[in-house]
């Protein structure tokens, strides 16, 4: 039996009969709360929108060490059905992790009308990290402190766990990211990309390395004034406006 969902973690689903869908996911020990201010925009936008709370999170961290990529990703798959069965044109939008799921996503369905990527985890670590992470874990360390609000805005606070699950983290990262990554040159449909110079959750190197890797036309917006949880951060609605507009334009057809 699982623990109960934190206050205001909940997934959400918005229904309008609209042709167009927005799935928008959340990030690595986050929850839905991070992206629901995004997902309403959406929703005002006249899109139908799926905001899934991935397996394990939204909980306790013991929860989400239960779980890992092949079960955060085939989530992510469910709540993309239920949204083309309704919708012709979908656009995916992420935060952190969420946006690795962003692209991984896009791989699956190219069919994709186009991507949001806000500071996504994007890029493969060395192998010399891997093999740290997989020292501590092998040694018994199997959280380590938390990775969650790092936000600018002193009135702003993400409910993510105080505790980082490393045998998760290293799933993401190796089943994840280092898989993904090999897709990013084939990869056509349209994608904005969003990140914060000031992320002490995501290097912003990621963001460029997917920038160079990314195979399709690309858009960038900087994120001055924000941390690594730009949807909850001073940057919140300058996200919202350009992921509408961004959607707007690549679902017209």
């Amino acid at each position: 039996m699982t623990d109960p969902i934190m206050p205001g973690a909940d997934a959400w689903s918005h229904s309008t009969a609209s042709h167009r869908g927005a799935l928008v996911i959340h990030g690595f020990t986050g929850n839905p709360s991070s992206m629901r201010g995004l997902a309403q925009a959406f929703a005002d936008a006249g899109y139908d929108v799926e905001l899934p709370r991935l397996p394990g999170h939204g909980t306790t961290v013991a929860d989400m060490l239960t779980t890992g990529w092949a079960d955060w990703s085939g989530e992510v798959e469910v709540a993309y059905q239920r949204l083309a069965a309704r919708c012709s044109h979908i656009v995916v939008v992420g935060l952190s992790m969420g946006g690795l799921l962003t692209l991984w996503t896009a791989g699956q369905h190219p069919q994709i009308s186009g991507i949001v990527c806000i500071n996504p985890v994007a890029q493969p670590q060395a192998p010399e990290v891997i093999e740290m992470l997989q020292g501590m874990v092998d040694g018994g360390t199997t959280i380590m402190p938390g990775i969650g609000s790092d936000i600018a805005d002193p009135d702003s606070h993400e409910t993510a766990y105080d505790g980082t699950p490393l045998p998760c983290l290293l799933d993401m990262l190796i089943n994840g990211a280092a898989v993904v990554a090999t897709t990013y040159h084939s990869m056509r449909m349209p994608m904005l990309l969003m990140n914060s110079p000031q992320d002490h959750v995501v290097d912003p190197a990621q963001a460029e390395f997917l920038a160079h890797a990314y195979g399709g036309p690309l858009h960038r917006v900087t994120l001055e004034r924000s941390y690594h949880v730009a949807t909850q951060d001073y940057d919140k609605e300058l996200i919202n406006s350009e992921s509408i507009t961004f959607a707007n334009r690549v679902t017209a057809s």
